[in-house]
């Protein structure tokens, strides 16, 4: 089970790597790894459990913040319309997206970094997803609001960005500049 102790921090250099694309089909380790991932998150909203276990609640939950550094990622989280979005991700690739903007109001948190950031996070309001699902099946996601920021937001660890990468203007010791590409 992943507890807060297997979580990397801010300043780990696997959180800055890019992260290794993985074989398909999944290989039993890989998609374990995506299944640990998903109970985390589960268990991170359980209030009994979270408490149990000291775990900071997280919707989303990649790879490389638990030191492994390869294009994985799991998402426990509801849209706007009380969609669950519950799936462990390999290789996952954006295949189009909006130029209109979006962002949280409240900004953005990561179980790697303890503290709070403030500032604005811009992600794209609308973005589409292909990747393999954690029962080796293949997905395509048409994403919006909320959920798409997620997503974003973890497909970010596996490119090496933290969230406060793309706030403008802060000042911070941790930040880097981002690099050439945009989502």
């Amino acid at each position: 089970m992943i507890t807060m102790k297997d979580v990397v921090r801010e300043g780990h250099p696997v959180l800055r790597k890019v992260a290794e694309p993985v074989e398909t089909p999944l290989s039993q380790e890989d998609r374990e790894t995506l299944l640990s991932m998903l109970e985390f998150l589960k268990n991170s909203q359980d209030p009994e459990t979270a408490e149990t276990y000291d775990l900071r609640p997280g919707v989303g939950l990649a790879a490389p913040q638990i030191g492994v550094s390869k294009r994985l990622f799991a998402v426990h989280a509801t849209d706007e319309n009380d969609k669950l979005y519950s799936l462990g991700i390999a290789n996952p690739k954006v295949i189009s997206h909006s130029v209109e903007q979006n962002q949280l109001d409240s900004g953005e948190g990561c179980l790697s970094v303890d503290r709070e950031v403030e500032g604005v996070v811009p992600r794209h309001a609308r973005l589409t997803v292909k990747g393999i699902d954690h029962n080796n099946e293949e997905v395509t996601l048409r994403l919006r609001g909320y959920i798409a920021i997620v997503f974003q937001h973890e497909l970010d660890h596996l490119d090496g960005i933290m969230f406060y990468d793309r706030i403008e203007g802060l000042e911070d010791k941790f930040k880097q500049p981002l690099p050439g590409f945009a989502l």
